[in-house]
């Protein structure tokens, strides 16, 4: 099967849109999707200061979502049953289904979760795609390699959603809003009477600011970019520029002593610092982004029981935290929708040069419906 597809083939260089080969059919528990459209992530960008960690070349993407166009026997899905030709599925990330975190329900924490996500899979998934030329273009990141017109997938890594949405806009629901929302909804379990601090206004950050304000939270956003802080305030924050003066002491005196959580995206040490300073006694404070410098953290910030933790996914199990967050769109209370460009597969790099700029929170790519 011929299709187009973006494809890295440096870590420097621009993405290209070019034919690839898609050389196997739907193996047991699989199913092939034809993406109506796939969310630009973070991780995505991420790739290229792997440090040669992320096979290239591939082809990246891991917000698809799509019409299942063919099934293989035993592609089981949700309670509800098989995921067969026809439904329209968000994609997620990928998981084995079999180690002691995944039966415990915590799929995010899979044993495999970096050779099945990552790293292009693990050494015995053979070359699935290749480019015009026969060479092999890293398979399976995270399961889908959905900056294409198709993708192959794990039935498990994918949510049947109702025909009747918009579902060229759902792919986000799969990684980046389910890991803002998810740490304000299953992490902090957080409710009426609570307070959060969200550091980075960016997806992550605005989907838990969206989360929190729709399970009637005082929340707080906190951003260098003003077009954001807008944002922030428009879905119900509290905006704090980056830069204030004494930020920590600012959000204490605003969630009256401090907030009981705290949110992190920035990976930034300086602001990890001053969320935890910005904790009340006990507050728990989760990191989303992962380090890429050593963390010092200043005297008495870990004092007073408060505490820290990273947080994979949003502790989500997809099938369940997806068809929430959609519930709470249609109910008018997570206008996801809102945060959300479109541009054509072809746009990529135009895409991509948005979303470091700034100019955009989440760039959604949309394939052209070709394939022979």
């Amino acid at each position: 099967m011929q299709f187009q597809a973006a494809v890295l083939r440096s870590y420097e260089g621009p993405f290209t849109v070019e034919e690839v080969l898609l050389r196997t059919e739907p193996a047991e528990g699989e199913i092939l999707v034809e993406i109506a459209g796939t969310g630009m992530c973070g991780t995505d960008l991420a790739v290229r200061n792997s440090g040669g960690r992320s096979p290239l070349p591939a082809v990246l993407g891991h917000e698809g979502a799509g019409v299942v166009v063919r099934a293989a026997a035993a592609a089981a899905g949700g309670p509800d049953g098989a995921i067969g030709v026809g439904d329209h599925v968000v994609l997620s990330f990928d998981s084995c289904g079999h180690c002691p975190n995944c039966r415990a329900a915590a799929p995010a924490y899979c044993d495999s979760f970096a050779s099945l996500n990552l790293f292009g899979g693990r050494e015995e998934h053979p070359p699935r795609l290749t480019d015009a030329t026969g060479e092999a273009l890293a398979p399976r990141w995270f399961g889908q390699s959905s900056f294409a017109a198709y993708a192959l997938v794990p039935a498990r890594n994918a949510v049947r959603v109702d025909p009747a949405l918009p579902l060229e806009l759902l792919g986000p629901l799969g990684c980046g809003f389910l890991t803002g929302a998810g740490a304000v909804l299953n992490t902090f379990a957080a409710g009426p009477g609570d307070t959060l601090v969200v550091f980075g206004a960016g997806a992550v950050g605005l989907a838990a600011v969206l989360a929190a304000t729709a399970a009637g939270v005082l929340t707080l956003a906190v951003d260098r970019y003003p077009e954001r802080l807008t944002l922030a305030e428009r879905f119900g924050a509290t905006p704090l520029h980056a830069a204030s003066p004494d930020l920590p002491a600012r959000i204490r005196r605003l969630t009256d002593g401090g907030a009981r959580y705290a949110l992190d995206t920035t990976a930034a040490p300086p602001l990890i610092n001053h969320a935890l300073n910005a904790l009340r006694p006990t507050g728990t404070l989760g990191l989303v982004a992962r380090l890429h410098t050593p963390l010092s953290l200043e005297p008495g910030t870990l004092d007073r029981g408060r505490g820290i933790r990273h947080i994979c996914e949003g502790d989500a199990v997809p099938g369940v935290l997806i068809p929430r967050l959609i519930a709470l769109w249609q109910a008018g209370r997570f206008p996801f929708d809102q945060l959300i460009r479109t541009y054509p597969l072809a746009g990529i790099n135009e895409a991509e040069h948005d979303c470091r700029a700034g100019r955009v929170v989440k760039p959604v790519l949309l394939p052209e419906r070709t394939s022979r």
